[in-house]
């Protein structure tokens, strides 16, 4: 069974990383998104939203499981017997950073990451820009999920 943990915050989901989960189901029998939570880190959406958010989004898709999780990304894929780390890629630096964890996860451990890059029309798509539209009045309709959409 080939499995992948999708980790990030998703404060809150966008259309990339819809888009990124939907294009990888083919190549996964489960994917699992796995919200990471930093007690540093102040979000705009609870853990709880956030789950929601993206149950609902993919509630059609039975391989997609939601989970949140705390410490080291490899021991979560280790602990969830998962043999890979998606990750999408919109620009050269999201790549540069995401290749240095990527070669640390596997010199700590024998999981591979796999990139996606994102669809050309979600590549300028980023929580923290929704966020920022968010909480200044702005239409973010259209950067996010329907699941999102209908929370706020």
């Amino acid at each position: 069974m080939k499995k992948a943990i999708f980790p990030g915050s998703f404060d809150p989901i966008t259309l990339g990383h819809y888009d990124i989960i939907k294009r990888s189901l083919p190549l996964f029998d489960e994917i699992i998104v796995a919200i990471g939570v930093n007690a540093e880190k102040k979000y705009m959406f609870s853990l709880d939203e956030r789950i929601q958010f993206i149950e609902n989004a993919f509630a059609d898709e039975p391989n997609v499981k939601v989970i949140s999780y705390e410490g080291l990304t490899i021991e979560l894929c280790k602990k969830e017997k998962a043999q890979f780390i998606l990750r999408g890629l919109r620009n050269p630096a999201d790549f540069e950073f995401e290749k240095a964890i990527a070669h640390t996860n596997r010199r700590l451990s024998k999981i591979e990451t796999i990139f996606l890059l994102t669809a050309a029309k979600t590549s300028y798509i980023s929580s923290s820009i929704v966020r920022d539209v968010i909480r200044n009045g702005g239409e973010y309709q259209m950067l996010v999920p329907d699941s999102v959409k209908v929370k706020i």
